[in-house]
C-alpha cells in the first residue's frame, strides 16, 4: 500500500492535519485522506467536482493569509490527485 504526504482529495498536507488522517468505517486511520475530506468511510462532500474543491480549497488558503496568486499556484494540482483522476 502506498504512503501518501497530502490528502488526496485536498491536497493539504496529511501531516497538517490536526486528526492526523480521516477515518475509514471500521474506525481505522485513512492512510489517503484528511479529517476534513473522509469520515467514516466517505466523504464528507461526495458531491464536489474538482472545480468546487479547488475554489473551497483557495478560499481556505486566502483566510489563512496566501496571496491569490499562490492559492491558485497551490490547487493546479488537485486533478492529479487519486480522487479526482
Amino acid at each position: 500500500m502506498s504512503t501518501y504526504k497530502n490528502c488526496q482529495s485536498c491536497g493539504m498536507p496529511l501531516k497538517k492535519d490536526p486528526n492526523h488522517g480521516g477515518t475509514e468505517s471500521d474506525g481505522s486511520k485513512s492512510v489517503m485522506y484528511c479529517s476534513y475530506c473522509y469520515q467514516e468511510g466517505a466523504f464528507t462532500q461526495p458531491d464536489w467536482t474538482v472545480g468546487e474543491m479547488q475554489s473551497f480549497c483557495k478560499s481556505k488558503l486566502r483566510e489563512m493569509g496566501f496571496p491569490g496568486f499562490l492559492a491558485s499556484w497551490m490547487t493546479k494540482s488537485l486533478p492529479r490527485l487519486e480522487r479526482w483522476k
